[in-house]
């Protein structure tokens, strides 16, 4: 064994220890791997750093962006709330709809967002529905991460493989050269959950998540202003644009409850609507030009500069002063120089006018005013705490606008017209610069562990390679496999890939494994690129602990799952899902039957 090697080696396991035991973040671990190698002569300065450059970093942070816009616009929300109402009341049909769905989201966007996204919505589905919500999460999350398996855009390590690939001199993947294979696999997932649901336990759902979706209903009051866009416009498309999260609960024309006004009637500058509204809703109503809340509207004035106010939200606290004393009698702009333009009460009636209501302990207070003056009102013993207002404004009437430039960002990958990192970095921009996501939210969107363990770990993978580690360890794995069938060898690295990516990332296992996948295929005289697909698989599709996968980390909890209910669910799953990505691999890359022959 070559001195490089043993150095290596050595920097390897002690990657692999950091990256197991957690002590440092993934992203810190993988810049260590990077400066020691470099440090150790293992590679050069510009080896070393070639993977900020490289397409899949790019890539990967391009596509949180696009999501970030997906997200911004409601595209994601508003899809999740169709979900729960085409999933109807039987549970079987909620999962026939949910994962197939879940699945073409996460083709496109990241899947631990996609699964964050459905968890609250199937929590209340589940709920409303009396459905056990344990039934329910363990196969969205499976369907958001087979969902990774239908474009090379959709999981890191596809993207990592492909690099890898098209260093060899192959042939790299298209966007849609996985997708045969993904197909396959959604469609036998959804299959083996609706055969095998009843091995998941039944659980009804965190209490926690339970009071934590009450928490979505804000009085507030709307004015029309003059010019406004939505003027002249009918109710039904303010409705549309905002989406389910909005209920108007009355309408005031020229100071005067209007009933007889419904969806079709025109809303008129000066009218008031009296609404409920979610965190989200009430920030985007606050920033949309051709509405104001009616408090700021009627008050705001009063406060003088309104350029740097902000939202912040206050709970009433017990024995507080303000308890049963009307809005409009505790005149906030008054005593705080701040107006209340939103309430949220946990039950109990509220009253018509959002001025009339009469405070109780506990009520959720949203406040607009200066920054400097909420030390005052934190000082206050009325309230138990003063915090910034959780709500992002959604710009919903840019949704198509973002779903047009999602549909010729990939439009342009799959034809080539741009190259695929390229692709992806217009469409971010493109968002971006139609304001589909303000820049703020695009760089908060992207999550930059990710970005910078995948810019780490690319050398890692070149390491490997350079130092002769890869061929290496290929030929001591060759002298077990020697004489066995293509397909048997396959479901080595999908196995071998589907047990280290329990403890480590899809990546992480994507770029130690691949090297020794190409090796192998040289060794063997076969290409190289459905050993290294089969690799990636292996490492992005093992449903078989809850520490696999970031999206079974986040349901973990919520569905009250044990360590054992995934095992139980996700080893015969993953054994069918190995036969069948290593048959399909065999039969797209190498020439092997589609359908087996008998006798």
């Amino acid at each position: 064994m070559a001195y490089q090697q043993i150095v290596f080696l050595l920097i390897l396991a002690g990657g692999l220890y950091l990256f197991i035991s957690e002590r440092l973040r993934v992203d810190v671990t993988a810049m260590l791997l990077l400066l020691a190698m470099v440090v150790t002569g293992v590679l050069d300065p510009g080896e070393a750093l070639s993977g900020f450059s490289s397409e899949p970093a790019i890539i990967v942070a391009a596509v949180f962006v696009i999501s970030g816009g997906l997200a911004a616009t409601g595209i994601t929300e508003r899809i999740g709330q169709w979900i729960g109402r085409a999933a109807g009341h039987s549970e079987a049909r909620a999962v026939a709809v949910v994962m197939p769905a879940v699945a073409a989201l996460s083709a496109f966007t990241h899947h631990v967002m996609v699964t964050a996204m459905m968890l609250p919505i199937l929590l209340r589905y589940a709920r409303e529905r009396k459905l056990a919500a344990s039934r329910l999460l363990m196969p969205m999350s499976l369907a958001a991460s087979l969902g990774t398996t239908l474009t090379l855009v959709s999981a890191p390590a596809f993207l990592l493989a492909d690099d890898m690939i098209e260093r060899t001199g192959s042939e790299g993947l298209g966007i849609f050269s996985i997708t045969p294979i993904g197909i396959a696999l959604v469609l036998v997932g959804i299959i083996y959950m609706q055969l095998a649901r009843w091995l998941i336990p039944r659980h009804s759902g965190s209490g926690a998540e339970e009071d934590y979706l009450r928490l979505e209903r804000y009085h507030t009051e709307l004015l029309v202003v003059e010019g406004s866009r939505w003027s002249t416009r009918p109710l039904a498309e303010l409705q549309k644009a905002l989406g389910d999260s909005f209920r108007l609960r009355g309408w005031l024309r020229e100071g005067r409850r209007r009933d007889d006004l419904g969806p079709n009637s025109p809303l008129l500058a000066g009218d008031v609507l009296l609404v409920e509204a979610a965190a989200d809703e009430l920030m985007s109503l606050h920033e949309d030009a051709g509405l104001d809340l009616n408090a700021i509207s009627r008050y705001g004035n009063k406060l003088g500069e309104s350029e740097n106010a902000q939202l912040v939200q206050a709970v009433v606290a017990p024995g507080s002063e303000f308890l049963g004393r009307s809005i409009r009698e505790l005149d906030f702009s008054r005593q705080f120089d701040a107006v209340i333009v939103g309430l949220w009460r946990r039950e109990g009636p509220v009253a018509d006018r959002l001025s009339d209501a009469r405070l109780r302990e506990g009520d959720a207070l949203v406040l607009w005013g200066q920054p400097q003056h909420f030390s005052d009102m934190a000082k206050s013993h009325g309230f138990l705490m003063l915090v910034p207002f959780s709500g992002e404004a959604k710009s919903r009437v840019r949704a198509p606008l973002a779903l047009t430039i999602l549909g010729l960002t990939v439009l342009a990958a799959v034809t080539e017209f741009l190259p695929a990192s390229l692709a992806f970095l217009a469409g971010a921009l493109a968002m971006v610069v139609t304001r589909c996501v303000d820049v703020g939210r695009a760089y908060r969107g992207i999550d930059v562990r990710i970005f910078v363990m995948i810019a780490g770990v690319i050398p890692l993978g070149i390491a490997m390679e350079q130092t002769g580690t890869a061929a290496l360890l290929a030929r001591g794995l060759l002298s077990v496999v020697e004489g066995w069938p293509l397909l048997a060898v396959l479901l080595v690295l999908f196995s071998a890939a589907a047990l280290l990516t329990q403890i480590l990332s899809d990546s992480a296992t994507t770029v130690l494994l691949g090297p020794i996948a190409i090796s192998l295929a040289a060794s063997l005289g076969q290409p190289p690129t459905p050993f290294v697909v089969c690799t990636a698989l292996g490492a992005v599709v093992a449903f078989l602990t809850p520490i696999g996968h970031h999206g079974n980390l986040l349901i973990l909890g919520p569905g009250q799952y044990r360590f054992i209910d995934f095992l139980r669910i996700g080893l015969p799953l993953t054994t069918v899902i190995a036969l069948v990505s290593a048959w399909l691999s065999q039969w797209l890359w190498l020439g092997g039957p589609l359908l087996p022959a008998f006798g």
